[in-house]
């Protein structure tokens, strides 16, 4: 796929056997057989067509923040969205915004600041992408993506491109319907709110020094390691447990924050896997609950 891509991907932006530590968050991951980042949505839609019509496996991916890739690596084509495939744009005459799926949550969030909209500011510090954020409906501080999304434009896997109302979505936590039609996400609307700019800005500045406060953000991880089981919360169960501060090889949990993963310098997926499933038997022992990864693992299957 490396010698069909490139025919029309420039070389500055498709690699071969491209490390994907360099390119997720967590620093963790082997080579991808081809990586490549495309421009444009003409440009993801050819390859995409190409690796479909090529029956070559293809994963996309945002921001590379809420992922742990094989030490082995991908026999894959990696798509990665951001940082190109990354415009965002107000609808004129309105207070919507629509951001392409590789914009940056921070940077769509700062752009609606400047225009003097109010209802991003949840996620300015929500480090992934506008496609992995639908995907997954991210959300912090009482918020979430489906609280603001209109529609989304996505390729299905017939090639047709489609906009789905945000209420046809099937939003639910950390969930969407991206989860089951294999879509893959082009852009989104967001509806928002006139506000006051300074009002905006504190609020944007109170979060993002509480997220500073609360998480390991001096260290690679993929955000939070699991999903919030109902009646509970996986940091709570994890500090009860006593498991802050375990390690398994590289990987830690985390001292600030025991529902982050942390790789403290050198840590490999086996290490993260191996600490994920040390800690569910613990609290599954301890406390009668399995918790869920909120991270999505990658594979090569």
């Amino acid at each position: 796929m490396y010698d069909t891509l490139k025919q029309f991907i420039p070389t500055d932006r498709i690699y071969a056997k491209e490390p994907m530590a360099t390119h997720t968050s967590f620093k963790i991951g082997g080579p991808a057989d081809v990586y490549v980042q495309p421009a444009s949505k003409e440009e993801l839609i050819q390859i995409i067509t190409e690796c479909r019509n090529n029956n070559a496996p293809f994963v996309t991916l945002g921001h590379g923040t809420n992922i742990l890739v094989p030490d082995e690596g991908l026999r894959k084509v990696v798509i990665q969205l951001y940082p190109h495939f990354s415009g965002c744009q107000l609808i004129k005459d309105s207070t919507h915004l629509v951001a392409e799926a590789g914009a940056l949550l921070s940077a769509v969030a700062n752009a609606a600041w400047k225009e003097g909209l109010t209802g991003l500011e949840f996620a300015s510090g929500i480090p992934g992408a506008v496609g992995g954020a639908i995907c997954m409906n991210a959300g912090a501080y009482g918020h979430e993506i489906s609280d603001i999304c209109v529609s989304v434009e996505m390729l299905m896997p017939d090639g047709a491109v489609v906009t789905i109302p945000g209420s046809e979505m099937a939003f639910g936590y950390r969930t969407s319907i991206l989860k089951k039609n294999g879509g893959v996400v082009l852009s989104a609307t967001f509806a928002l709110s006139a506000g006051d700019k300074d009002t905006i800005l504190a609020y944007t500045q109170e979060l993002n020094q509480r997220r500073r406060n609360t998480q390991p953000l001096e260290f690679p991880s993929a955000g939070s390691t699991f999903k919030r089981p109902p009646g509970h919360y996986a940091g709570k169960l994890i500090s009860d447990c006593d498991l802050k501060g375990v390690s398994i090889g590289g990987a830690q949990v985390s001292k600030k924050h025991a529902g982050f993963i942390i790789n403290t310098g050198n840590a490999t997926a086996k290490d993260v896997l191996n600490l994920i499933e040390h800690i569910q038997s613990t609290v599954q022992a301890q406390y009668g609950v399995m918790l869920e990864p909120e991270v999505e693992v990658l594979c090569n299957l």
